[in-house]
């Protein structure tokens, strides 16, 4: 049995036999013509090039109607690569000066264009490549019959591992067969990634040479909440994740009873189970497990997916979409929050160069924003002319002072000036929030309830800065943890400034939707939960088996431990207590 860590993309657990797919291309053989066969060589690349512009057209056609418009849009790029007239004199000039076939040309084109992505600095532009090689194999289809192996011929159940997978052919992947997706290559932010966690199947990305690892039929366990994969697995391991797995499926059985069940502890206490989305499509699940609303809404897919900066426009219609499914509950728009390392080269960004040797303490999230004041504006723009539609808050990501805060809130006012002057609506009592994963931030906590009507604990990245973990970083995965003592103190700091001031606290961290966690959090005070829809009902039925008291004993108890590993024994323990099947194999994984 071997167990390797990559990046989790898409949570989920299925255990299947393999399907490997070939790492390496097929080359394509050099092939002369003559003279007079290079006007017919050009022919054919036309007809293949419209053929695939055709397909693609029917793809994001199918896509917008599965998934939705916004996740359509990664098709759009490519579109507007095989429309690119350098590329196709690039491929018309190996033709003409090498006197070769079409499809020799196109294979050599397209791959100097993937090495000139691969040799980019800024990680969007590295993780284009697999997008690069969507449109290889496409033109080639048309031109020799050439394609990767047909997925859709599949006849069991499988998990797929492969060194990449295009994002047509993670579009097209049939559920029903396809139950997992391992790669060697990918990140958090490729289109791949995002097309998986929005088709709902456990993926794990970035695992470096899995392909070389596992052989087609060998059974392999995908864990996308951890983001494991277990090859071979022993009897002990499939037994463990078994019963996961039918702890997830009785989970699911009682989840329309849990989900018109009030959110509240046994002696009373009302609890807010609120929603983390990254499309407005979530929503209505998200409901229907029972979210009362939407915590953390990422706006950062509205980028990604696009080729170009989305317009004030379509971010407003895709606010204004989610502010309709929710029909009424609130909603809480996190401005956007990524690198300037995730952006596309055609968004204008101050400064030039984005190249930074550590984007994670670089120029991103609020930071970003404040040096691109016209991307800002566009975005806050959008959102308050959608907030007439329905209750929406905005929250400003990764702020670390009070300044910058301020100099956000100043943006935000000037916004509403120019939208006086045009007089344009908007909700003038917008609620204005903070997303507090600074320990910075963290520390002044009782200085920034002067200044905001909410905050949102986000514990992925106060517990990455305050432990000083990569937590992507698979030598020293074991530091990340939520159960240490420091993090949990900020935390009770946090929640106790909230508190003080009557503001709203929620916490919108992964840690809200581990079950481990919930009678420490409501100990500490907590009571708003922002957690991914599937963990609502968990996290129900966990808070409505306790009692404050209790949970306030429990965290009185963890106060006066030292190290993260007595921490969650003991939660374990506690929790087992109440809701022993809430516990089931995890203990063995974290």
């Amino acid at each position: 049995m071997q167990i390797k860590k990559g990046i989790p993309v898409s949570p989920g657990v299925a255990i299947y036999p393999a399907l490997v797919l070939d790492a390496e291309d097929q080359p394509i053989p050099r092939r002369s013509v003559s003279a007079s066969r290079v006007p017919h060589e050009h022919e054919r690349l036309d007809q293949a090039i419209a053929a695939s512009i055709d397909e693609l057209e029917q793809l994001r056609q199918q896509t917008a109607t599965a998934l939705g418009e916004e996740l359509a849009k990664i098709f759009d790029f490519h579109q507007g690569m095989l429309r690119d007239e350098y590329l196709i004199k690039q491929i018309r000039a190996i033709v003409d000066a090498d006197r070769v076939t079409a499809e020799y040309a196109v294979y050599q084109a397209t791959h100097r264009l993937a090495e000139t992505f691969l040799q980019q600095e800024r990680s969007y532009l590295r993780e284009r490549v697999s997008d690069v090689y969507d449109l290889q194999k496409r033109i080639l289809k048309h031109l020799v019959g050439y394609t990767r192996t047909e997925l859709s011929q599949l006849t069991s159940p499988a998990v797929v591992v492969a060194h990449d997978l295009t994002p047509s052919q993670t579009a097209a992947l049939d559920k029903t067969k396809i139950k997992g997706l391992a790669t060697d290559a990918g990140g958090r932010t490729s289109h791949t990634a995002i097309l998986a966690h929005a088709l709902g199947i456990p993926a794990v990305v970035g695992l470096g040479s899995i392909t070389r690892q596992i052989a087609s039929g060998e059974t392999v366990i995908i864990d996308g909440h951890q983001g494991q994969i277990i090859i071979d697995p022993d009897a002990a391991k499939l037994m463990e994740y078994r019963q996961e797995l039918r702890r997830m499926a009785a989970m699911e059985d009682t989840l329309g009873e849990l989900s018109k069940l009030p959110a509240v502890t046994k002696d009373g206490t009302k609890v807010n189970l609120l929603a983390n989305i990254e499309f407005p499509s979530e929503i209505p699940p998200a409901i229907h497990n029972g979210a009362v609303g939407i915590g953390l809404y990422r706006t950062e897919f509205l980028f990604l997916a696009a080729d170009n900066e989305p317009a004030e426009q379509e971010q407003y219609e895709t606010y204004v979409e989610a502010i309709r499914n929710l029909d009424g509950l609130p909603l809480t728009v996190r401005t956007l929050d990524l690198g300037a390392d995730k952006l596309t080269h055609q968004m204008t960004l101050a400064g030039g160069d984005t190249h930074e040797r550590n984007p994670f303490l670089g120029c991103r999230s609020i930071r970003l924003c404040l040096q691109n004041l016209p991307l800002f504006k566009t975005q806050l723009r959008a959102i308050l002319r959608a907030s007439t539609q329905g209750p929406v808050k905005i929250m400003f990501p990764l702020i670390s002072n009070i300044m910058e805060l301020r100099q956000a809130k100043m943006i935000l006012n000037d916004v509403m000036e120019d939208l006086d002057e045009q007089g344009i609506e908007y909700a003038r009592d917008i609620p204005i929030g903070i997303m507090v994963e600074v320990p910075s931030a963290a520390l002044q906590a009782r200085a920034f309830t002067r200044e905001v009507d909410f905050f949102s604990i986000g514990t992925n990245d106060l517990i990455q800065y305050t432990v000083a973990v990569d937590r992507g970083n698979e030598r020293i995965a074991s530091l990340y943890s939520a159960a240490h003592p420091a993090v949990i103190s900020l935390i009770k700091e946090i929640i106790r400034a909230g508190q003080r001031a009557k503001i709203d606290v929620s916490l919108c961290g992964e840690m809200a939707g581990e079950p481990e966690f919930t009678m420490l959090l409501l100990g500490l005070g907590l009571r708003c939960f922002s957690i991914t829809p599937p963990a609502i009902p968990e996290i129900k039925r966990i808070l409505r088996s306790v009692n404050i008291e209790q949970c306030q004993k429990v965290a009185r108890r963890v106060s006066a431990f030292d190290s993260d590993r007595e921490v969650l024994n003991y939660l374990r323990d506690e929790l087992g207590k109440v809701v022993p099947e809430a516990i089931g194999g995890r203990s063995a994984r974290y």
